[in-house]
């Protein structure tokens, strides 16, 4: 019986061994089965990155100056000045074309003691668009359109005339400076003379030709097809920016020149009167001048190191259709990164335009004398925040 129960045992045993390795065999076939389908899939290749052919910046400065004076005996104002710009460039390249791009935005004001009101310092909007295709080497065909104005109106501000309103008992007439802060106020409002405002003027410009770059820091374009608008929306400044007479003007121009107003018939002498008020009112100009002529452009930009940054810009501008007019724009800019956030910062601004004018004085019939304003300049020294966001092209 014990023979049996052995034999038994055995069998068992040896059937078991068997099934666990069949089971072990069918195990060790599916990894294999399962490896070889892995192997044999395709494999999925990761997208590449899609390349990036912008370059992107944008630069915004806040400065602020401030002098007090109290008691002071070789006398002053007591000033506060607030300026803000903000420069974006949008720059994109891709082979042989370029497409670069750069809006300049500047506001300032000043407030003097002397002057109990907010002036305008700065004031200035500048967008240039840039294409370029190569055609040899550093030369581009390029096409360039530039625009140019400003936010508010500008004025002169003249010393204002106490008026016989301000009469005391006695029948004295104070002082400007004796006056309350609110009515000085008043006075200097009446008194100040507009001179430009918004899209008043503004210079539109689309140029045609070729654009060299010898270095990464230098380029000129020159464009024999140049053509542009001067626009002034509002009348009471075309004359001073040389704006021509519309058709109606202009045939009334002719008709009274020279003419003896007292010799007119009466309805000749409206005529006459409303014509020299739209003169005076500026109705009488266009709102817009048409140039076409030969334009040259040079920029510079030097990074002497990464504290100070030079730029500059200068354009000459001929019209074909006035010989003698002619448009001289140089703009420089200096910035000095005394720390991380904070930078000195030095402009200047040239301009001649003979088509500005400035009024020289009246004549017989009280009429405005207009001539040339000459070389214009503008300085500006400044001190304050600035911060920098910059990305690159992969």
């Amino acid at each position: 019986m014990n023979i049996m129960k052995k034999i038994f045992v055995a069998i068992v045993m040896m059937a078991c061994a068997s099934s666990a390795a069949s089971a072990q065999d069918d195990v060790q076939k599916a990894a294999q089965e399962a490896a070889a389908a892995f192997a044999s899939a395709p494999v999925q290749k990761a997208k590449p990155k899609k390349p990036n052919y912008w370059t992107n910046s944008l630069t915004t400065q806040i400065n602020v100056g401030q002098t007090s004076l109290t008691n002071w005996a070789a006398g002053g104002d007591n000033t506060f000045t607030l300026k803000g710009y903000a420069d974006g460039n949008a720059n994109w390249k891709k082979d042989k074309m370029f497409w670069n791009n750069r809006l300049q935005l500047e506001y300032g004001l000043l407030y003097a003691s002397s002057k109990p009101l907010f002036q305008k310092s700065n004031d200035r909007i500048y967008l240039e668009s840039k294409w370029g295709h190569r055609v040899h080497e550093q030369l581009y065909a390029s096409a360039n359109f530039d625009f140019k104005s400003q936010f508010t109106k500008g004025y002169d501000y003249k010393t204002p005339a106490v008026p016989d309103s301000f009469k005391d008992a006695e029948g004295n007439i104070p002082k400007l400076d004796e006056l309350s802060r609110k009515d000085q106020k008043r006075l200097w409002q009446d008194a100040r003379v507009a001179k430009s405002g918004f899209l008043s003027p503004a210079y539109t410009t689309l140029a045609l030709g070729l654009d060299w770059n010898p270095a990464n820091w230098v380029s000129v374009s020159f464009a024999p097809l140049t053509g542009g608008f001067t626009i002034v929306t509002d009348s009471q400044f075309r004359k001073a920016y040389g704006m021509k007479f519309t058709k109606d003007s202009e045939a009334l121009n002719e008709k009274f020149d020279g003419v003896n107003p007292a010799a007119l018939s009466e309805e000749d002498r409206k005529a006459y009167d409303n014509f020299h008020a739209s003169v005076e009112n500026g109705s009488a100009y266009r709102p817009a001048l048409f140039q076409l002529g030969t334009q040259i452009k040079i920029d510079f930009k030097v990074n002497v190191n990464d504290n100070f940054k030079y730029t500059s810009q200068v354009v000459l501008f001929s019209d074909y259709l006035n010989k003698m007019s002619v448009r001289f724009n140089w703009d420089n800019k200096f910035d000095w990164k005394l720390a991380k956030y904070f930078a000195l910062t030095v402009t200047t601004n040239m301009i001649y335009d003979n088509n500005v004018l400035k009024e020289a004085g009246k004549d017989a019939d009280g009429n405005a004398i207009m001539k040339k304003r000459g070389l214009q300049f503008a300085e500006s020294i400044s001190f304050g925040f600035t911060y920098t966001i910059a990305s690159k092209s992969k």
